[in-house]
């Protein structure tokens, strides 16, 4: 079984700052791509930032030069860096990882629970 269990997540002014941390577990022989996806009432999940194992990263237009997605191949952990948030940033926030559990295995999907961003003054 692998999990993603994320954390960070919370309440906090516009202009204000939050780092979100996804960590996986279980039976896992290595990690591909891990990103942050969101999802706000009403709309559907959008992608928000991935980065590859050998850390390149992609960003959705929208978070470029606010949020940072970093992570630490030895802990298995994907972060997002989320500065300069705006009213619209607030969403349901989802790490996902593409896993693979053995050598040679299929290349699986997990997500994680989900962690709330709430931006409000």
């Amino acid at each position: 079984q692998v999990q993603l269990v994320e954390s960070g997540g919370g309440s906090v002014q516009p202009g204000g700052s939050l780092r979100l941390s996804c960590a996986a577990s279980g039976s896992i022989f290595s990690v591909n791509v891990m990103g942050w996806y969101r999802q706000a009432p009403g709309n559907q999940r959008e992608l928000v930032a991935t980065i590859t194992s050998g850390g390149f990263t992609e960003y959705v237009g929208s978070v470029k030069g606010r949020f940072t997605i970093s992570r630490d191949n030895a802990k298995r952990t994907v972060y997002l860096q989320m500065n300069s948030l705006k009213f619209e940033d607030a969403a349901v926030y989802y790490c996902k990882a593409n896993v693979y559990k053995t050598f040679g295995s299929r290349l699986l999907e997990v997500w994680g629970q989900g962690t709330l961003v709430t931006v409000s003054s």
